[in-house]
């Protein structure tokens, strides 16, 4: 039975372990509940499990039946602070929380995966790391998982790694893309908090507004971008959160505002880190006032190796056909932990499109939205492409 077969009967078992991810979503590194679906759809599988540490993680080891290298597939399983509005009959049951990125999928097609390579261990020429990984969505759970031996499991250097990312709206159901190189950005937040001097609402030349000077750094930020950076290597700065002020004729003494900042290359992530904060403090001392600044280093840019992102694509459109595969022409504007991992050993991640039968995905709300919905059918999708990338991969052994 071809791969592609038997992931269509594993189907309907990925469909409704998903769904019981997806009501009961969970934030941030501890993830029980998850982990003991995840550690209860693995149970019997001939693979050397160790749930982690001080997170919520599983690390499952698959010993292939011939000798060779070790290759390790990704899949995150934590949910966002977003409250669901999809309607669906499995829509999450925990108030303030939902899978909206889609991890749910990620993390019943890594078990698909090890169902399909647990079936094939015996001609399997070496082992395959799975990693079910926490804390994506701004708590370093790759780089936790690192720290507690991740990369280590198979006790041998790991030949290549490879993750795949769904995606609610951009690519139609089932289609698969990358690219070499860059493929999402580094992520970094800078949070501003301008220190005045409060007062009435009627004089304020009697006291050190903060308001209009954190005003005027929002937009300073904004001009600041596009006259510092190359339009070819792009700078995104997104002021997501702004706070001062009691009511309407008080000034407060503080105004506080923090963003996103979202860079496509070493060098101008180098820039950023320096630059902004620089330009909210020059800002700040010429209306008098103190600013504050925290500028944390978050994610830095995913780069998928050139070499193994060929063998991806090639893997891929032997699988799936060359109609559902593309080169993607430009990077994604998300940010991705499994940078980190990509930064030790080589590899790719690849994003499957999951916008709903019927629904255009140029349209369709994306993945963080209360609304976002994504395709169960694609499910089996990932469990055969992992699948056979990591047969695929091990297969070659050295450098891709």
């Amino acid at each position: 039975m071809s791969i592609t077969e038997r992931a269509r009967e594993l189907q309907p078992d990925l469909v409704r372990l998903r769904r019981a991810l997806h009501r009961e979503p969970e934030l941030g590194l501890a993830l029980p509940r998850t982990q003991e679906k995840v550690l209860a759809a693995l149970d019997g599988l001939p693979l050397e499990i160790t749930p982690g540490r001080a997170i919520g993680s599983v690390t499952a080891v698959l010993r292939g039946g011939r000798p060779g290298g070790a290759v390790l597939l990704r899949g995150d399983m934590d949910a966002l602070p977003v409250t669901e509005k999809t309607g669906l009959d499995y829509a999450s049951e925990v108030p303030g929380a939902m899978h909206a990125c889609g991890h749910d999928l990620h993390t019943a097609g890594l078990v698909g995966a090890a169902t399909l390579l647990a079936e094939r261990r015996e001609h399997l020429r070496g082992d395959v790391v799975f990693m079910f990984q926490p804390g994506e969505e701004g708590h370093n759970g790759a780089g936790r998982m690192i720290e507690e031996g991740v990369l280590d499991a198979a006790g041998k250097p790991l030949d290549a790694a490879f993750a795949l990312h769904v995606a609610a709206n951009r690519l139609p159901g089932g289609l698969v893309a990358t690219r070499p190189g860059t493929v999402t950005s580094a992520s970094d937040v800078l949070t501003v908090t301008v220190r005045g001097a409060g007062g009435h609402g009627s004089t304020p030349h009697s006291a050190k507004d903060p308001v209009p000077v954190a005003c005027e750094i929002v937009t300073a930020l904004q001009n600041w971008v596009t006259r510092r950076f190359d339009i070819f290597d792009p700078v995104v700065v997104t002021v997501g959160s702004f706070h001062a002020g009691t009511q309407a004729n008080v000034i407060p003494e503080t105004a506080t505002f923090e963003a996103t900042v979202r860079s496509y290359s070493e060098a101008a992530h180098a820039q950023l880190i320096e630059g902004l904060p620089r330009l909210v403090r020059g800002i700040a001392e010429s209306h008098g006032v103190d600013a504050e600044t925290d500028y944390r280093v978050q994610y830095p840019v995913t780069v998928n190796d050139p070499g193994e992102t060929a063998f991806a694509l090639e893997a891929a459109r032997e699988l799936l056909g060359p109609t559902q595969v593309l080169e993607a022409p430009h990077p994604a504007n998300g940010s991705e932990d499994f940078a980190f991992v990509l930064r030790r050993t080589p590899g790719t991640m690849l994003l499957v499109g999951a916008a709903p039968e019927g629904v255009d995905a140029s349209t369709a709300p994306m993945n963080h939205s209360p609304h976002a919905v994504f395709d169960d059918r694609v499910l089996g999708r990932q469990a055969a492409l992992l699948t056979e990338l990591a047969e695929q991969r091990l297969a070659r052994g050295g450098a891709a």
